[in-house]
């Protein structure tokens, strides 16, 4: 099942990868960016638990693509970048077993517990 998993997330970066080819960036935007989401860990510098409400927000499928699509509604590049960017980055990162927080535990996530 794991394996499967990993293989769904990794259609989904490849989707990401597709959608950023239709926005007007270079791909040095992507490369450059694809890191940025990970600025919502910095809450662990507080505590366990804000550090995992900042991580799960910039690792959020459902708000990457509402930010992608009112970047398309309101045909905003940098919209439709943030969402492709947010979504490729949770994408890729769950590939390699990161997944949401739990609150109590950077290594606690819902995929699995990372380090085992």
């Amino acid at each position: 099942m794991k394996t499967l998993l990993k293989l769904e997330e990794l259609m989904m970066f490849a989707l990401g990868l597709y959608l950023f080819s239709l926005l007007d960036f270079n791909w040095w935007w992507f490369v450059g960016l694809l890191l940025a989401p990970d600025i919502g860990a910095l809450g662990y510098l507080v505590n366990p638990k804000i550090g995992g409400i900042g991580y799960n927000v910039f690792h959020h499928k459902g708000l990457a693509i509402l930010i992608y699509l009112i970047g398309i509604y309101y045909n905003l590049e940098v919209l439709k970048l943030i969402g492709v960017i947010l979504f490729s980055h949770a994408s890729i990162d769950r590939v390699f077993g990161y997944g949401f927080k739990y609150l109590d535990n950077f290594k606690r996530t819902h995929l699995e517990k990372l380090g085992d």
